[in-house]
């Protein structure tokens, strides 16, 4: 019987598919766990090495978990809404579904080769009409809902309806948009419905408002700032600028608070929670209004230093602030207009990087001081951002080091006065940033106070004035939800009177429409704008064609799609009862599971779905769709495995390429050259290369003395682009899915990034080789039911304790080598031994799947190992019942032996004394001192 790990993965992956092994059913007396990945988003490319890490992890502490009696979910799906496909949409023609489903498939496969344990009869995927139906009710929801601030909750709107209808809204304390007019019941009854719609725009938790976007020329759509890397687009490397559209959006900004207390319910790494908590970033302050010197308009800023107000030299606006075409002179207008545009072109992810550019205009406009009616001058400034606090600062370059350097840079401009110090500091070199260690001076009525006893009077005093208040802010701003593509989910909203009107949830899903085009329209609507079939028959409450809207019954719809974040803000819950026809889960399997237990993922979501996933879920939990406020209990992020790239070296202005040990200070240019043409001792295939890229046909190569070419190498990411890819099927066909689960855990720890080199892994595979020996040879099996030897069951135990131990901890590098350790002790001790391999091959099983599989059939089993009971450990089998003893004679070592370790010490001396050995040692003297130390030593001294 040999080890075939190809005939092996394949018989036994063909089992579990037939079986539905792991298929987990929704009402079970078993505990209940559930472990997710972050499910993928199909790319051409299909996976590679780096891919799988994750689903590894989560594979072996699933399998685990079952092991242990646990009723386990585990499932897989397809994040499957996203650019990728739509731009190879608009270069070919074809439709983003077909393209999807082609990449689906071809994971699908390279998935299954792995051996993983998921349960595919949940599958879900994002851009199937049955799954985002689910999407639009969510979205729906949200909109038929506001945040009561008095309750803390979302609640539905016609609970403030009927607030309105009663007493007005002077008294709802709701977060909604700013400067709402104060109306009373009597207003609001008089208003039109339409006018009545309006207003509760201004409440919704999703509204549209026109805001600041993200816009990619060369995508056509509008990107979240996670999407954005240095300015440009993190897919394709496009420009991207800012302008202002109409858009959907969320008020995430209501749970701000809550998502920060929630951080420390959950555990999640603290780098993850600190990144939330920067992102939403809160502050404590206060607002102030700052009259403008000509006209009506205020500027209001919120600054976390009060205490600092008879400081303030200038006030710097965002470029972006609404106010700025509005206050700018004549003889700054253009000035200003160069700036602002200059500034569109740049991200606020850039701005904010940008600490050391100094830039700014002046707008000729002032502003009164609220206390002592100084004019201070208005200035835009690309620090400042339109999304954060106010977009506008009261500048005080005495205690900020920013406003300091800016003053300085300006200094002697026009609208640039002088400098104000109101601390009792030297502030010659540098601005005084402190909280503490100062006194004001030059503060009017609050001098001689310190941070604290001035904050709370110059609150006090601009409330008094009605000229500011305290106030908590967030950094966090509501979520942009509308993108300028096609491949996205549509809005179930049509519009009457240019107001939105959402379609009821018995007609959803409303399905993405045919079109002919993906790009925009020569107008430049959205994609959904080349749609002939895209308007809402009140009547019939179809889609209908565009020709016969009317404004009557039949009107447009909207063009927008939802983000890509849309989908995944969910995904878990469709999850527990993915079959469900009618309502996202039932409240049964809702109930069951309750949350995910262990969440596996990429770090890079921290800010993104990470967030969106809990406020979506908080949302649900106040709407009492759902029992819990967080989502994921736990949460793991894994490393990358890095790619290690291979470079030829090109003389500049040639098609020459020179080996690495003979570039001796020459000016070359490092190209990335395929890892395939590379071999372990970094020797390029010349020809292989020639063949590789036409331009290189022609080329001509100074090689080496040895007459090779040697390549240099570095470790990078993983990327197509690289061409530093090892595509994991390649390792499957070679060595087995078994050795590659073993050799990705085996690389190092499961969150830190780790080179992959490939020439590691034949250690791998050779213990896999190793462990099936200990069952079969080519004979046949070899497995006996003799009595184990005492030092095979500490083997054996001492693995059983390390593996709980690593797999809790997830510490899976560990346990690979302790599997190598202990297999090289049985090995030695000729271990064939059914009481010590039953139990090791379910000790291996989480790990290695197909092996274990097989081995437990060896052992003359049926069925599947997957739900046999883990071993437990008994420490009994550790605890040592013998020592070996040094045996010294004046101090000097003569022999070994090994006594019980329960007898006394008259025992252990008259063994000693009688043994043939010490006998001759002493030769017939008699020893001055026997000196024993149970467990530890025995000496005699002549």
């Amino acid at each position: 019987m040999k080890y075939n790990p190809l005939e092996i993965e394949a018989k036994w992956q063909k089992y579990w598919r037939e079986n539905q092994t792991f298929k987990t059913e929704n009402n079970s007396e078993k505990p209940k766990y559930f472990v997710l990945d972050m499910f993928p988003y199909p790319s051409g490319a299909g996976l590679h090495v780096g891919h799988p890490l994750g689903y590894i992890a989560s594979d072996i502490y699933a399998r685990y978990k079952r092991h242990q009696g646990f009723n386990v979910l585990h499932p897989q799906g397809y994040d499957s809404f996203g650019l990728p496909a739509e731009q190879y949409a608009i270069q070919t023609g074809q439709h983003p579904a077909l393209t999807t489903e082609t990449n689906i498939n071809r994971y699908r496969e390279q998935l299954d080769k792995i051996g993983f344990s998921f349960d595919w009869s949940r599958e879900v995927r994002t851009s199937n009409p049955d799954y985002y139906k689910h999407t639009q009710w969510i979205f729906v929801q949200l909109f038929n809902s506001w945040y009561n601030k008095d309750t803390d909750r979302a609640e539905n709107i016609s609970t403030l309806v009927s607030i309105f209808e009663a007493e007005g809204n002077a008294n709802v304390h709701a977060v909604c948009d700013d400067q709402i007019d104060i109306i009373t019941a009597q207003e609001w009854n008089a208003l039109t419905a339409d006018a009545q719609e309006q207003l509760l725009l201004k409440y919704r938790m999703t509204y549209l408002a026109e805001t600041e976007v993200n816009w990619c020329p060369a995508l056509g759509t509008v990107l979240a700032n996670d999407e954005i890397i240095n300015g440009l687009s993190e897919r394709g490397g496009h420009p991207v600028i800012r302008k202002k559209m109409t858009q959907w959006s969320m008020r995430i900004s209501a749970y701000a608070e809550r998502l920060l207390q929630g951080l420390e319910t959950i555990d999640w790494s603290e780098s993850i929670k600190e990144s939330q908590r920067n992102w939403i970033g809160k502050s404590v302050g206060a607002s102030v209004f700052f009259q403008l010197e000509k006209g009506e308009a205020q500027i209001e800023v919120f600054t976390t230093r009060p205490d600092t107000i008879f400081g303030v030299t200038f006030m710097t606006l965002a470029p972006e602030h609404e106010l700025v075409a509005q206050i700018t002179t004549a003889e700054q207008k253009d000035a200003v207009e160069a700036y602002v545009q200059a500034t569109s072109k740049r991200s606020e992810r850039e701005r904010m990087a940008d600490v050391k550019t100094i830039s700014g205009v002046f707008t000729g406009a002032y502003a009164v001081h609220p206390f002592t009616g100084d004019a201070i001058p208005v200035w835009i400034g690309d620090y400042v951002l339109a999304g954060y606090g106010t977009g506008a600062v009261m500048a005080v370059p005495c205690g900020d080091e920013r406003d300091y350097a800016f003053a300085n840079f300006f200094k002697g401009t026009v609208g640039m006065p002088e400098i104000k110090n109101i601390f009792d500091q030297d502030i010659s070199e540098n601005a005084y940033g402190e909280k503490g260690g100062f006194k004001l001076v030059a503060s009017s009525f609050l001098d001689g106070l310190d941070y604290k006893a001035a904050t709370a009077k110059v609150i006090e005093a601009l409330e008094e004035k009605k000229a500011g208040f305290a106030k908590v802010n967030y950094r966090l701003r509501d979520a942009v939800f509308s993108r300028q593509r096609y491949w996205g989910e549509p809005f179930p909203v049509y519009y009457i009177n240019g107001l939105p009107k959402m379609i009821d949830a018995k007609h959803l899903p409303i399905v993405l429409p045919e079109v002919e085009k993906y790009l925009p329209t020569e107008d430049g609507l959205p994609p959904l704008g080349n749609a002939s079939v895209w308007a809402w028959n009140t009547v019939t409450n179809q889609v209908v064609a565009n020709d016969t809207i009317d404004h009557a019954t039949v009107f447009p719809l909207e063009l927008n799609t939802m983000p890509g974040w849309a989908g995944s803000s969910w995904y878990w819950l469709r999850y527990m009862d993915a079959g469900n026809t009618e309502v996202f889960a039932s409240k049964e399997a809702l109930q069951y599971w309750e949350s995910v237990d262990l969440y596996i993922g990429g770090g890079e979501h921290a800010t993104g779905h990470l967030l969106y996933a809990r406020f979506w879920n908080k949302f649900l939990k106040d709407t009492g769709f759902i029992q819990v406020e967080e989502p994921f209990k736990k949460l793991i992020n894994q490393g990358m495995i890095l790619g290690t790239s291979a470079f030829v070296y090109r003389l500049e202005g040639t098609n020459t390429f020179v080996s690495k040990g003979k570039i001796n200070g020459q000016k070359v240019q490092p190209i990335h050259a395929d890892v395939a043409l590379v071999n372990a001792s970094s020797e390029l295939d010349v020809d292989g290369f020639k063949s590789w890229r036409a331009d290189f046909a022609g080329a001509e190569f100074i090689l080496e003395d040895s007459g090779k070419y040697i390549v240099g190498h570095e470790v990078e990411k993983m990327s197509k682009s690289k061409f530093n890819v090892v595509n994991p099927d390649d390792i499957c066909e070679e060595y087995g899915a078994d050795t590659l689960r073993l050799y990705e855990m085996f690389l190092g720890p499961l969150e830190q990034s780790k080179p992959w080199n490939t020439a590691g892994i034949t250690g791998v595979s050779g213990f896999l080789k190793k462990l099936w020996k200990l069952y079969a040879d080519e004979q046949g099996v070899l497995v006996v039911d003799e009595e184990p030897t005492k030092d095979m069951y500490k083997s054996l135990h001492k693995t059983i304790k390390k593996v709980v131990e690593d797999i809790e901890n997830f510490s899976f590098n560990t346990s690979v080598s302790q599997f190598m350790i202990c297999v090289n002790e049985l090995s030695q001790l000729k271990c064939n031994h059914r009481a010590i391999l039953e139990p090791l091959a379910i000790l291996v099983a989480p790990y290695a799947p197909h092996i274990a599989e097989e081995l437990w059939a060896v052992l003359g089993h049926e069925g599947s190992i997957s739900l046999q009971s883990f071993p437990v450990f008994e420490p009994s089998y550790l605890v040592e019942s013998a020592k070996e003893y040094p045996v010294s004679f004046n101090g000097k070592m003569r022999f070994k032996i090994e006594l019980p370790l329960d007898l006394t010490v008259e025992q252990i001396k008259e063994i000693i004394m009688n043994d043939p050995r010490t006998i001759a040692q002493l030769d017939g003297q008699e020893p001055k001192k026997v000196i024993i130390v149970p467990g530890k030593i025995i000496n005699i001294a002549g």
